[in-house]
């Protein structure tokens, strides 16, 4: 294949890496997420360092104390040397935290970039290192209750999130 040609394929492979990441973590998709990694990759994220199956039992207690998830993903640098690259990407994510007794809900905003060394090997791309870096972090009230749909389609948190419906991968 052209180099140049080569190195866009890279970096698009790299972003869906991302991508699918963020959309395991918000479904908590463990297999998913487990995709995204090498086996023996480190993953420092604020609270926890280390590898990836310690990062996944630690999201499982974790994630559901959150009523909802999203990151949304903005600006993706992503350099490729060979089979070695960096990548930094851009995040907001946002976590709604449950209501306790007389504790409302509130939702927790966080500025991050996923600071990454991606490795391919046997033709694959996949995080090799990860460093979660915090830039900002603000916590909002909830206000209400339920969205002002007549009959919303609520995301859920697993496999049954309508999103799996349509993929025809999954």
């Amino acid at each position: 294949m052209d180099p140049k040609l080569q190195k866009l394929v890279d970096e698009a492979e790299i972003r869906q890496v991302h991508i699918r990441y963020c959309r395991g973590i918000d479904r908590m998709d463990w297999d998913l997420v487990r995709s995204c990694y090498h086996p023996e990759a480190i993953d420092r994220h604020g609270a926890y360092e280390g590898g990836v199956e310690g990062f996944i039992d630690w999201a499982v207690k974790l994630l559901p104390n959150f009523e909802s998830t999203m990151h949304f993903t903005g600006n993706q640098y992503v350099k490729v040397n060979g089979n070695v690259a960096f990548a930094e990407h851009y995040c907001r994510a946002f976590h709604r935290t449950k209501a306790v007794g007389d504790t409302p809900a509130t939702d927790w905003v966080v500025n991050i970039r996923y600071v990454d060394r991606f490795e391919k090997r046997n033709g694959e791309w996949r995080i090799a290192d990860r460093m979660v870096v915090f830039d900002s972090e603000r916590v909002d009230p909830v206000t209400s209750s339920s969205a002002p749909l007549s009959n919303p389609q609520f995301g859920r948190r697993d496999r049954s999130d309508p999103s799996y419906k349509y993929d025809v991968v999954a």
